[in-house]
């Protein structure tokens, strides 16, 4: 039992609790007063975790954990409406509470899951929007008031990144003739808002070329003179990298290349014409594709 709480991340009391009032407990016996969990035990614990994780009840969760098929699969899991474990998610979504509590426990395969699930279901933009955000606001609030849970947000960044550019169909016939071009500013390390923008302008048929973090300032002149681009966008998540400066020592190219700047870091900033400044992934996405289309 000792063994099997250590792998599970709970305590021995709570897998008696389980053994007592659903029957997932140990089916073998060895010599004397031991009983030994198989394989097939764990993997219903293991069912009964993801289930409890995703917001379902104890006993939903255990139902769905001692059906057989179901335990041989790892099948769908039932969700519930809850509150966000660890995380303070008001008026936040279900799928957004069970996302929290999937990442407080750092069951990354639960987070990828409710993810793909949200994109299949809602798209991108709601996604970000509805799910992502709300949970990265939370950890980050977590963090800045315990000082805990930087690995809560390191594994998070990591599964969204992934389902994003899972979700990022390959355009090869787009509906611009120049490519728009993802960069953050110099410096500037968080990249992730760029990954659900690539994404989106993709389901709508729009070629990208994505740059991510702390693309140098000769870098990003190089790469605007050698693909003439028809929209580049630079992310500042910081104010002291929302450099006004970087926008005016673009190079100028022989055809109009349409400027924005997105993420907190531009608010309060100066944003040198011709810039344009986008607030959110709707107005990003909107006004990306009204300028290349």
């Amino acid at each position: 039992m000792a063994a099997v709480a250590r792998r599970l991340g709970v305590a021995p009391a709570t897998l008696r609790t389980w053994d007592r009032r659903y029957g997932l407990g140990p089916s073998g016996h060895t010599v004397g007063r031991h009983r030994k969990y198989g394989p097939r035990d764990v993997a219903r614990l293991e069912l009964m975790q993801r289930a409890l994780l995703r917001g379902a009840s104890s006993a939903e969760a255990a139902r769905f954990a001692l059906d057989s098929k179901s335990s041989m699969t790892h099948g769908e899991v039932p969700v519930a409406p809850s509150g966000g474990r660890g995380l303070k998610l008001p008026g936040a979504s279900r799928l957004a509470r069970g996302l929290g509590r999937a990442a407080v426990a750092m069951d990354s395969i639960a987070v990828q899951g409710m993810l793909a699930d949200s994109l299949a279901s809602d798209g991108v933009i709601a996604t970000w929007n509805e799910v992502v955000r709300p949970v990265m606001t939370a950890v980050a609030a977590r963090w800045q008031l315990s000082g805990v849970g930087v690995e809560v947000e390191h594994l998070l960044n990591e599964c969204v990144l992934a389902a994003f550019v899972r979700a990022t169909p390959l355009v090869t016939l787009g509906r611009n003739h120049r490519p728009v071009l993802l960069a953050c500013m110099p410096e500037e390390r968080h990249n992730l808002p760029l990954y659900p923008l690539a994404a989106e302008l993709a389901h709508r048929g729009v070629v990208v070329r994505q740059f991510g973090a702390a693309l140098p300032m000769d870098a990003l002149a190089a790469a605007v003179r050698r693909t003439a681009p028809s929209a580049v966008v630079l992310w500042a998540q910081l104010p002291r990298y929302a450099d006004p400066g970087v926008l005016t020592a673009l190079p100028r190219t022989r055809q109009q290349v349409r400027l924005f700047v997105g993420g907190p870091g531009w608010r309060r900033g100066v944003v040198t014409t011709p810039a344009e400044r986008v607030d959110d992934l709707a107005s990003a996405v909107a006004a990306v594709e009204a300028a290349v289309t």
